[in-house]
């Protein structure tokens, strides 16, 4: 069954904090670590980043897209412009390529029951459709490529280099042996 995908909106919200639990997702963090300064992030971890998260539905951000089978949420992607994620820009690895205007795919959190089902890849070709009908022309990706072997769920949040392949997206930038930096490039939606 190939997941239905949405942008997450305030009526969704109860369904986002159903798919992350208490654990926020992974440790707390409520997918607010690009987000925030490692600062505001610990202070905020938890309960805080849940708060944070949500004050940016109810906004109407729509910071990200949730996928559903039979009903159920079983997956999450981060997507926005790369200037609602701060942290990007001062890290080493991830700063940005060019001072072409992007949107980042930062994080994806699938249910346990439903990894290595496509879930990831379903998110990625619904943030592609999403970016294009909000006038975006450039996706941009930071997944994880492993040196040998599976990599442990709880290090492919990042989504994997070999869905971001499938889904189109070309290595532009490799800045560190295990993280490319991947971009797609939109036509306009007509």
């Amino acid at each position: 069954m190939k997941p239905i995908v949405h942008p997450v909106t305030p009526d969704r919200w109860g369904d986002l904090a159903a798919l992350f639990g208490e654990k926020g997702a992974c440790g707390g963090c409520w997918c607010m670590w690009y987000r925030q300064s490692r600062r505001e992030f610990e202070a905020r971890k938890g309960e805080g980043n849940r708060r944070s998260m949500q004050a940016l539905v109810a906004a109407g951000e729509e910071p990200g897209l949730l996928a559903y089978a039979g009903g159920e949420p079983v997956g999450w992607c981060a997507v926005a412009p790369r200037e609602r994620y701060p942290r990007l820009a001062g890290s080493r690895i991830l700063k940005p390529v060019d001072g072409q205007p992007v949107w980042s795919v930062v994080c994806f959190f699938v249910r346990k029951d439903w990894r290595g089902r496509g879930v990831t890849r379903a998110l990625l070709d619904a943030a592609v459709d999403f970016v294009r009908a909000r006038g975006g022309r450039i996706v941009e990706g930071y997944p994880v490529e492993p040196k040998k072997g599976r990599l442990p769920d709880a290090f492919a949040y990042h989504g994997l280099a070999t869905a971001f392949r499938k889904a189109g997206f070309r290595e532009v930038a490799r800045r560190s042996p295990t993280r490319p930096i991947m971009r797609r490039r939109l036509r306009p939606s007509r």
